[in-house]
């Protein structure tokens, strides 16, 4: 029996295992590189283990420090989670080599599937070698990990240079192996995966399909189980390609095979050797604990010959600390609060007041629910984002309940290019006209120095915000009772936290939070403006300031003060959060000044270089 787990992973990823672990009355164990020395991962742990440094490549893909950390914590067993070394069969051996049990398939499986290439050569499938402009659009690829790293779609041959160069670069921060390959792009296909359990004794189940068409820069953003409107055939056919390829590589525990599907065809995409991130929404259909399966099978016990019985709809979004609005740019900052109603399940590496940083993954959360049927887990789901309360980094939870909400996703007619046709609509901000007032009415009460009955009524008060890109002028005054009252509502009561207003016979309440200049009111965002703008915050027009903390790993070939450029052509490129951004020019002229520096770290709005219009 396992008594002990350390986990070889981070975040929301070892917080879900080490519940499980606990609800088995195992004991866990954390790694923590230094950014994550108070993550949450490591305050839930029975103990954790420092891997020294920050980067990736130096801490949690070190699988020698991970072993090491093992014994030195005396864990009996080493679960990888998912992402990271979670398939390396190199780290998998160290760990049987060390004596330790391995909570995942044989590595020989991992190095079966681990490349895409070699698993489409396992399926009788091959890359595009050499590309002509007749193969178009292909997808660039990562042959190790997954995510959407590492992945570009060329619909241009004479990018095809600049995207494998990208990718290799992005891949090998990654994953630590730039090897990327290509394949043809197929267009607004679903993405529809088989969950698989195989245990020692030769029992294969297949649980299932998932449909994860919603995606943003090919890493999923909504998923749900099973995948609908799929034909009886189909889903079989589906199930059938799963349970083979994981027969091909005798494989063991839990697993993915993921397909494109095209009308009524099946594309063999990749078999992920590990646990994936949507795995909750399979859980919930089929009332089990996969983690808890995945060490049952390490431990040696056989899987009944059936799997449960799959009952009703569920349907998971991935809350990211990102601003879809602008290119999906990720947010750092301090998260105040997080909350969501308790009708849904929470998986999260983050509590109230913990920081966001710049060297991991932005994904704040996981917010499943299930219903008997899809149309209820989807306005379930919606309805609680849509009540969640999130103070802190801008997020995608709007993104979220709009998509939920869109006709496509509601008759389950997306595809992978819903964001590409719709994310304007999507995105185009909608806030509350009182949420201003409200705020200001709050505040007025918060830092009040008046009370009770004035003989005079006061001069009206103003205050400006800024909400949804637009910015908000409010007036109210102070009354002799010591009340307020602003023009056209009825302020019914208002404190430093809570205000009801009255609004054409209705009554409102919005909950108003403050942090510095950030007001949060219901759902809407506002910043406090000060009366006067400060003059040394301007920048000359043209200036490309840094959207994100992050480092410069690129500066576009020859680029120079002087050199002409045009509207969005790239310029200079950060990495941040494990993916790359470009920074493009904003409009056609003459690059007047370039303070960017290959290596170099910087912080939001750092002025990277300034572009003068033509």
């Amino acid at each position: 029996m396992i008594t002990s787990v350390l986990v070889a992973n981070r975040g929301e990823i070892a917080c879900r295992i080490f519940r499980t672990c606990g609800e088995l009355g195992i004991r866990t164990f954390a790694v923590h590189s230094d950014p994550d020395a108070n993550a949450l991962h490591t305050r839930v742990a029975d103990a954790a283990v420092r891997l020294p440094g920050a980067a990736p490549a130096d801490t949690y893909l070190r699988a020698d420090l991970i072993v090491k950390a093992a014994i030195a914590s005396g864990a009996d067993a080493v679960h990888p989670g998912y992402g990271f070394l979670s398939e390396n069969a190199d780290f998998a051996r160290a760990v049987l080599d060390a004596g330790l049990v391995w909570i995942g398939p044989p590595p020989s499986a991992i190095e079966a599937m681990a490349s895409k290439t070699r698993a489409k050569e396992l399926m009788g499938l091959a890359p595009l070698t050499d590309v002509t402009p007749a193969d178009l659009p292909v997808l660039v690829k990562a042959a190790a990990g997954g995510g959407g790293r590492g992945m570009r779609v060329v619909r241009r041959i004479e990018d095809l240079a600049a995207a494998l160069e990208s990718a290799r670069a992005e891949a090998a921060s990654a994953f630590g192996d730039g090897e990327v390959f290509v394949e043809p792009y197929v267009e607004d296909g679903r993405h529809v995966e088989v969950q698989i359990l195989a245990d020692t004794h030769g029992t294969v189940w297949a649980l299932g399909t998932r449909d994860c068409s919603l995606q943003r820069r090919h890493q999923k953003v909504i998923e749900e189980a099973p995948a609908p409107g799929l034909p009886d055939d189909l889903r079989e056919e589906l199930h059938e390609l799963a349970v083979r390829a994981a027969r091909a590589v005798d494989y063991v525990g839990a697993g993915t095979v993921e397909f494109l599907v095209s009308g009524t065809r099946a594309h063999f995409l990749e078999m992920n050797t590990r646990l994936q991130v949507e795995h909750p929404v399979t859980e919930a259909v089929f009332g089990i604990d996969l983690v808890a399966e995945q060490i049952r099978v390490a431990e040696g016990a056989p899987l009944p010959d059936e799997p449960p019985r799959a009952r009703g709809h569920a349907v998971e979004a991935r809350l990211y600390a990102e601003d879809p609005a602008r290119d999906w740019t990720p947010q750092t900052g301090t998260l105040h609060h997080l909350s969501l109603p308790p009708s849904v399940r929470l998986d999260t590496g983050y509590e109230s007041g913990d920081d966001i940083g710049v060297h991991y993954d932005p994904m704040l959360a996981k917010v499943v629910a299930h219903a008997p049927t899809r149309a209820e887990a989807v306005r379930k789901l919606a309805g609680a984002l849509e009540r969640a309360t999130i103070h802190g980094p801008t997020t995608n939870r709007d993104l979220l309940v709009n998509s939920l909400r869109h006709k496509e996703f509601t008759t389950a007619r997306m595809d992978t290019g819903f964001y590409d046709r719709h994310l304007p609509a999507l995105t185009e901000p909608h806030s509350d006209p009182y949420a201003p007032l409200a705020a200001a009415l709050a505040d007025a009460v918060g830092h009040s120095r008046f009370g009770g009955f004035r003989n005079l009524p006061s001069a009206p008060q103003t205050k400006r915000y800024a909400m949804a890109g637009e910015e908000h002028e409010v007036h109210y005054r102070h009354t002799r009772q010591g009340g307020l009252e602003a023009d056209g509502v009825r302020v019914l009561h208002a404190d430093a936290g809570r205000v009801v207003l009255e609004v054409e016979g209705v009554r409102r309440t919005f909950e108003v939070a403050r942090y510095g200049d950030q007001v949060y009111v219901n759902g809407a965002t506002l910043t406090a403006l000060p009366r006067f703008p400060d003059p040394t915050t301007q920048h000359a027009p043209g200036s490309l300031l840094a959207p994100m903390p992050g480092t410069v790993v690129r500066i576009a070939e020859g680029l120079a003060e002087g050199a002409a450029v045009e509207a969005g052509e790239p310029l200079v490129w950060l990495e941040a959060m494990k993916m790359e951004h470009k920074i493009t020019a904003p409009h056609t002229g003459t690059l007047s000044e370039l303070n960017a520096v290959v290596g170099q770290q910087v912080t939001v709005g750092s002025l990277l270089a300034v572009v003068e219009p033509t």
